[in-house]
């Protein structure tokens, strides 16, 4: 149940059954990834690939845009930067800071669950960080998009370089981007890749993400699931070692009732009821 998700910065609803509705909820802000907020989305979506209730996952933002990234002014105060420490001291801080911020993004990208990107207005630094380790995204018109990290002195260093090229396949483009940070509006990042479809503002673009979110649940979740997981698998693997994956992985899902209710679906002429996972 939703209800069960209590938050500061973000907030979760259940649009439809089995789907699932996040939304940064930082406005005033331009939802920038603060400290809270990050860890609520960590706490959210380790919840989230527990629930049984939880099929697939739409993931937006309230407010003028998606998000600005990284909250500049508490990234200036911290700790490990001021502190009157030695550099080994400051480096053990930062390290761990560092490696907290990328387990949020890893928690996204590693919940069984599908999760969908619906984008409008900014999004920029981390919020590239964040769509990228989304499954699918879609946004806007209105819609732009910034590797920023290099304008504020520092290497993206939270997921973008690592997951950006993967995605659009074009290190030409990716090398661009990343070193330029330049604004890439929405018609161009559907051009390389990055973007599924472009929709005419926030409600519609969020819209068709739900209606995407509950298509994705009205499936069998285990074949579902599964999906997922062989996908992230064999985009880190070679060929061989992705289907010895798949194949190992199969021989216990393939057991599962739903193939049984799909093919009583299709001889009675009904939609296929699928138990919870």
């Amino acid at each position: 149940m939703a209800s069960s998700y209590n938050f500061e910065t973000i907030t979760v609803s259940q649009p439809s059954r089995f789907v699932f509705h996040v939304q940064l909820n930082r406005p005033e802000k331009r939802n920038a990834m603060n400290k809270m907020l990050r860890s609520d989305l960590k706490c959210c979506f380790n919840q989230l690939a527990n629930d049984t209730d939880c099929r697939a996952i739409v993931i937006s933002a309230i407010g003028k845009m998606f998000s600005s990234g990284i909250d500049v002014a508490e990234l200036s105060s911290t700790p490990a930067i001021n502190g009157n420490l030695d550099a080994a001291r400051k480096g053990l801080r930062l390290l761990k800071n560092i490696k907290d911020f990328q387990d949020v993004f890893t928690a996204m990208e590693k919940c069984p669950k599908p999760v969908i990107a619906a984008i409008h207005g900014a999004c920029i630094g981390a919020g590239v960080d964040l769509i990228c380790s989304c499954d699918i995204r879609l946004c806007s018109k209105d819609a732009y998009f910034s590797i920023k990290e290099v304008d504020v002195g520092l290497a993206a260093d939270v997921g973008t370089l690592q997951r950006f090229p993967k995605i659009v396949g074009n290190n030409s483009v990716v090398r661009e981007l990343a070193f330029t940070s330049r604004n890439f509006l929405s018609d161009e990042a559907k051009d390389i890749g990055l973007i599924s479809n472009i929709h005419d503002d926030r409600h519609t673009v969020v819209q068709a993400a739900l209606k995407m979110a509950s298509l994705i649940a009205s499936k069998s979740p285990i074949s579902v699931l599964s999906t997922k997981v062989s996908l992230n698998f064999s985009r880190d693997h070679s060929v061989d070692e992705g289907l010895d994956h798949i194949a190992t992985w199969n021989m216990c899902m393939l057991q599962s009732g739903d193939m049984m209710n799909i093919f009583k679906a299709m001889q009675t002429k009904t939609p296929p009821v699928f138990s919870k996972l």
